[in-house]
C-alpha cells in the first residue's frame, strides 16, 4: 500500500498509519482464510478454545474479541464442521459450555499456517527482530487502552 501519496500529517500520524496497516491485514487474512472455507471469527474462537480450554460462549466472545451474536453464529458453522462441541454447563443449565474437537484442533493447525503466510506477506519488508518489536509494542499500547 502506497502512503508516499498522503498528505505529510497523515503518513506522521500513528492511528491513521495503524488504520491503514489493519485494512490491508485484515484484508489479507480475510482472502486466506477465505481461500480454505473459514473466517476470521473460526480462528479467534479456535485459538481461544485450544489456548485457554472449554468456554461458554460469552467468554469466547470476550476472549476472540467476536460480538456475541458472531460467537452464537461461529459455534453453530464450527459444530457443522465438527471442530467443536457444544454441551449445556452442569452449573448453569441456562449456557452452553464449547469444547474444541479433535478434528478442531487439526483445523486449527492448519488455520496457523494459513494465517502464518498471509502474516508473513504482510510483514515481509521487516526483519525478524522489527517483527518481534512492532507485536511487543502493538500489545503495549493495546493493554494500556484497557
Amino acid at each position: 500500500m502506497e502512503t508516499s501519496g498522503a498528505p505529510r500529517r497523515l503518513r506522521g500520524a500513528t492511528s491513521w498509519l495503524l488504520g491503514q496497516a489493519t485494512t490491508h491485514a485484515a484484508r489479507l487474512v480475510s482472502e486466506a482464510l477465505g481461500a480454505v472455507g473459514a473466517r476470521r471469527y473460526h480462528y479467534s474462537l479456535l485459538a481461544a478454545l485450544d489456548e485457554f480450554g472449554p468456554a461458554s460462549q460469552a467468554e469466547l466472545g470476550r476472549r476472540g474479541g467476536l460480538d456475541r451474536s458472531d460467537v452464537v453464529a461461529t459455534v453453530n458453522e464450527l459444530a457443522e464442521k465438527g471442530a467443536v462441541e457444544r454441551h449445556p454447563d452442569p452449573d448453569d443449565k441456562r449456557r452452553n459450555i464449547v469444547t474444541i474437537t479433535p478434528s478442531g484442533v487439526a483445523h486449527l493447525r492448519h488455520l496457523d499456517r494459513v494465517v502464518g503466510q498471509a502474516q508473513e506477506t504482510l510483514l515481509a519488508p521487516l526483519s525478524a527482530a522489527e517483527r518481534e518489536e512492532l507485536v511487543r509494542v502493538l500489545n503495549v499500547v493495546l493493554e494500556h487502552q484497557g
